[in-house]
């Protein structure tokens, strides 16, 4: 019995083409029901609304609550004033809180523009440091600075 080599052919084409198309659908639906699942790479987008700080969280997430001389046994401001900085939240060119100790007592967090001690407000932040003046836009009284890090 003889077969034709065209027919044989066109036959293996057909099922060539039928086992690729079973195979893309395939791809397709496992690729679609994983991607649900998946990261979204796209970036989020940029909102104009800014979140006022939560002063008591920045407080815990700096370590708040602690005694000034057990937070920082070696910090160059110990022994020269009574404000000790413990942390610095840093929010754009206006915006942040620092983490002070004031006389020993366990560190509080203020915003820029509390008043700190008598007559001191905490005029800015920046970096490692925080600027005490005597208001707003009073020229600085004293600048904090947190202790270098170690390498």
């Amino acid at each position: 019995m003889q077969t034709n080599a065209i027919q044989t052919g066109g036959a293996r084409a057909v099922t060539f083409a039928l086992a690729a198309l079973a195979a893309l659908s395939a791809t397709y639906w496992v690729l679609k029901s994983t991607q649900s699942h998946s990261v979204s790479i796209a970036a989020p987008a940029a909102s104009s609304v800014l979140v006022p700080i939560d002063l008591q969280s920045v407080a815990r997430a700096l370590g708040g609550g602690k005694e000034a001389s057990a937070a920082s046994p070696g910090s160059a401001n110990s022994g020269r004033t009574p404000f000790v900085l413990l942390g610095v939240l840093a929010e754009g060119t206006r915006g942040g809180a620092a983490l002070i100790s004031v006389d020993g007592k366990p560190a509080k967090p203020y915003a820029i523009g509390a008043t700190v001690a008598d007559n001191l407000v905490l005029q800015s932040v920046a970096g490692r440091r925080a600027v005490l003046a005597a208001g707003a836009d009073g020229p600085a009284q004293m600048t904090l600075e947190l202790p270098p890090l170690s390498k």
